[in-house]
């Protein structure tokens, strides 16, 4: 069994996965709910896995220095269409760190975004040479990757145009040797989309939604489409008590209960 897929197993091993993202400051700056890090990342220590971006494991190192730990997921590369508040025209990736840092930094898994249909055939070229580059340092270094498809203006699109893209970009994630795909939900025919990638997908978080129970709502529709996990972010890290929000999810996704139901028990309107 090769380091990869130790990591693989570690991440599954009690079911569908649960990781909270904590990277958004790398993009956004500090935003609300990620002021203080290292208080975020231990109330939400609960979690399977945690991303974060490649600096700021070592200002929240006691959560991952100790038995029953969550996984660390450390992003490789900076791309300007997650930096919203710019309202950048285009989606340029470009690396930051290499696998094998991220492996010396501790994680145990790396995470890698593109994007495509930028508008600029050269610049969607580039996009999937920098993810082709990582996944070939991901192989030599023995660390499983999570391949991010993040449509340029992913959150406008059209929801015809948001599948469409999504489809095709979570199959050439896998096709390029991503070992899990993160991306959009897009509706009805997101386990379509799961159906064609020989991978686990794990569906996206997005926006803070206003009701926290639509949060644990898209959870439950992305799981019963296929998914074998979420990646939420601000829906946790922003709700009035993320532990309590955390707990929530991962009886909605781990469990598969009924988010009606989980909403009920937690208090969770």
């Amino acid at each position: 069994m090769t380091g990869e897929q130790i990591r693989l197993k570690r991440l599954f091993s009690s079911g569908n996965v649960v990781i909270v993202a904590v990277d958004h400051g790398l993009y956004n700056g500090p935003l609300p709910g990620l002021i203080d890090l290292p208080r975020v990342v231990q109330s939400v220590a609960d979690a399977d896995a945690i991303l974060m971006s490649p600096g700021m494991p070592a200002h929240c190192a006691d959560v991952f220095a100790k038995r029953g730990a969550p996984s660390l997921i450390v992003r490789l590369n900076w791309g300007t269409q997650y930096a919203t508040q710019w309202h950048y025209g285009t989606a340029h990736s470009i690396p930051m760190i290499s696998a094998r840092d991220a492996l010396a930094l501790g994680a145990d898994i790396a995470l890698a975004g593109f994007s495509l249909r930028t508008g600029d055939e050269r610049m969607d070229a580039d996009n999937i040479a920098v993810l082709a580059a990582h996944i070939a340092e991901k192989r030599a270094a023995g660390i499983p990757l999570v391949g991010e498809f993040y449509p340029a203006g992913a959150e406008d699109l059209a929801p015809e145009k948001l599948q469409e893209q999504v489809a095709v970009g979570c199959r050439i994630a896998a096709e390029l040797g991503a070992d899990m795909i993160k991306t959009f939900y897009t509706g009805k025919d997101f386990d379509k989309i799961v159906a064609a990638t020989p991978v686990p997908v794990f569906g996206l978080g997005a926006r803070k939604m206003p009701r926290e129970i639509d949060a644990l709502r898209l959870a439950a529709n992305e799981v019963r489409a296929g998914a074998r996990g979420v990646v939420f972010g601000r829906n946790v890290v922003q709700a009035r008590e993320p532990k309590r929000f955390l707990d929530a999810l991962k009886e909605v996704v781990k469990a598969g209960r009924d988010p009606e139901d989980v909403a009920k028990k937690f208090g969770i309107e």
